[in-house]
C-alpha cells in the first residue's frame, strides 16, 4: 500500500510589468526597485501529487480549475504505481474531489485509489499544503512574467 497527498492551489496570478524596472541610485536605494503599477494576464490553476514514500512529484499547472483536471492527475498518480496496488490519497473535501466526474473515475478503478480526508480545518495535516507553502515563499512571491505561458513553465520548472 502506497500514501500520497494531492491538492490544488487555484487563481495563480500572472502579472506582468508595464514600465521597466528603476535602477539603484547611489545612497537612495541599494537594490532594484519595483514600479508599484502592473498588468493581470489572467490566472492559473496548480494541482499536484507528492509521493509520501519517496517523495516524487507529479505536477500539472492547466488555465481551469475543474474536475477534469483533477482527474488527470489522478490517473498521472495511479499510474506511478504498480496496478495491483492500492494507493492511498490523502486531500480535502475540495468539490473537484468529490464531483460526480471523479467518482466516476473512481469507480472504474474499485479499491484502488482510496481517500483518506483530514479533519475539517486541518489544512497542514496534508503533506501537499507544504509544497504549496514554500512555492508561495520563494518563486512565487512578487513573480512578474509576460504570459501565462511563461507562469506555468516557472511553476513547473520550480518543482
Amino acid at each position: 500500500m502506497f500514501t500520497g497527498s494531492v491538492d490544488e492551489k487555484p487563481r495563480v496570478q500572472a502579472i506582468s510589468t508595464v514600465a521597466p524596472n528603476p535602477a539603484p541610485k547611489p545612497g537612495k536605494h541599494k537594490s532594484v526597485a519595483r514600479d508599484y503599477d502592473y498588468k493581470r494576464m489572467g490566472t492559473v490553476s496548480f494541482l499536484a501529487g507528492f509521493d509520501l514514500h519517496d517523495g516524487k512529484i507529479i505536477a500539472k499547472v492547466h488555465d481551469r480549475h475543474r474536475s477534469r483536471e483533477f482527474v488527470k492527475l489522478l490517473k498521472e498518480f495511479a499510474s506511478h504505481y504498480h496496478k495491483e496496488s492500492i494507493v492511498r490519497i490523502i486531500l480535502d473535501n475540495h468539490l473537484a474531489h468529490i464531483s460526480k466526474g471523479t467518482m466516476e473515475y473512481l469507480e472504474s478503478c474499485p479499491g484502488r485509489l482510496l481517500y483518506v480526508h483530514p479533519p475539517k480545518h486541518r489544512s497542514w495535516l496534508n503533506m501537499i499544503e507544504s509544497l504549496f507553502s514554500k512555492m508561495a515563499r520563494f518563486f512565487l512571491r512578487h513573480i512578474r512574467v509576460t504570459s501565462k505561458k511563461e507562469l506555468k513553465e516557472r511553476i513547473l520548472k520550480g518543482i
